[in-house]
């Protein structure tokens, strides 16, 4: 389980689109919305864990043997968030969790992390390194995706956290220049992992 929580917290830590997303809507609508942002990329890497952990690697081969197209939507996908984060006027937003709202949140970023070219690459790794073992402890296995699930939660929570406490001091203008910023910076990442396409094809 130690093991999982190594790589659940270190494929997290690292602070990419994100990291960057979890940042703008803890500040915009409180540390709940950061952390369901933050608890959607654990769940994503969670199921890359299973991958990895039980041995499936009929599910690696696949994922892949199509990383070209998954890496190509979770470019524009991005592109398309970081549009919107750059669009958005903090003024027209309620601060505050709702069911709706939070909803989108886990399912955004768990879409953008299962679709996150470094962790392919990343789990990628795993999966060479797992391959041809035998997964005969199946409690082993599942203290391993546990340890990656929870490593993975333990760094949003520290970075939802963490940005709670800056929350009073935006206003509706900083906030909107945290827009701009953030949604600038998720752009770029959309546009390197599109060009990262080249490499690929």
């Amino acid at each position: 389980m130690v093991q999982g929580l190594i790589i659940g917290f270190s494929i997290a830590a690292p602070v990419g689109p994100i990291g960057i997303l979890c940042i703008q809507r803890t500040l915009l609508r409180g540390r709940k919305n950061g952390l369901v942002s933050g608890l959607g990329a654990a769940t994503a890497d969670a199921v890359y864990g299973s991958i990895a952990g039980f041995g499936l690697t009929f599910i690696s081969d696949a994922i892949l043997s199509v990383q070209f197209w998954i890496r190509l939507l979770g470019g524009i996908f991005l592109c398309y968030l970081g549009i919107r984060a750059v669009f958005s006027k903090p003024k027209e937003q309620v601060k505050g969790a709702s069911e709706g709202n939070l909803v989108k949140d886990f399912s955004s970023t768990f879409l953008l992390a299962i679709t996150n070219p470094i962790a392919i690459v990343y789990f990628a790794a795993i999966f060479s390194a797992l391959a041809g073992a035998a997964i005969t402890n199946y409690t082993t296995s599942g203290l391993f995706v546990t340890g990656v699930f929870l490593g993975s939660l333990l760094w949003w929570v520290i970075l939802s956290g963490s940005t709670g406490f800056f929350i009073h001091k935006f206003d509706v203008r900083k906030l909107r220049y945290a827009n701009i910023i953030s949604g600038i910076t998720i752009i770029a990442f959309g546009v390197y992992f599109l060009l990262s396409l080249t490499n690929i094809l």
